[in-house]
């Protein structure tokens, strides 16, 4: 009886990890989006309006929007995890949460992420709106 009891909690913690990197790849989503989307504006106000299709151009090739790769990259790995037959051990749980909290940590003095991020923060309210629901959804639950 006690080897189904620890099955049934194996399965369980299995189902919250999916059930919270989905809703955490959600919300990175909401916020890569956020992001694009003020890169974009400053972007145009120099250069002009894009098209849609310029803009995947841009966002892929464009030393201005090579910053936001890292979040994509991030929501890339979460997928991984998301798909993969075996299932995500505690400790690489713990490891990609934490990647998580320090990646959208802002700095005026860190790293060129950190340092954009910050600006990002600055200019946007949206951006701010998502970082807070990105930030809280990350803290320790009590």
């Amino acid at each position: 009886m006690g080897g189904l009891q620890l099955t049934s909690n194996t399965l369980l913690q299995r189902i919250r990890q999916h059930q919270y990197l989905r809703d955490l790849r959600n919300k990175l989503l909401h916020l890569h989006s956020c992001l694009l989307d003020t890169e974009r504006i400053t972007y145009e106000q120099v250069r002009g309006r894009v098209s849609s299709g310029e803009l995947l151009r841009l966002v892929i090739e464009h030393e201005q929007f090579a910053w936001l790769h890292r979040i994509s990259e991030l929501i890339v790995q979460i997928d991984e995890v998301l798909s993969a037959d075996e299932p995500l051990s505690l400790e690489n749980f713990q490891n990609l949460i934490a990647h998580t909290r320090t990646l959208i940590t802002p700095s005026e003095v860190g790293n060129a992420f950190a340092r954009k991020y910050y600006a990002a923060l600055q200019r946007e309210p949206d951006v701010v709106l998502a970082h807070a629901d990105v930030s809280s959804f990350l803290q320790p639950s009590k």
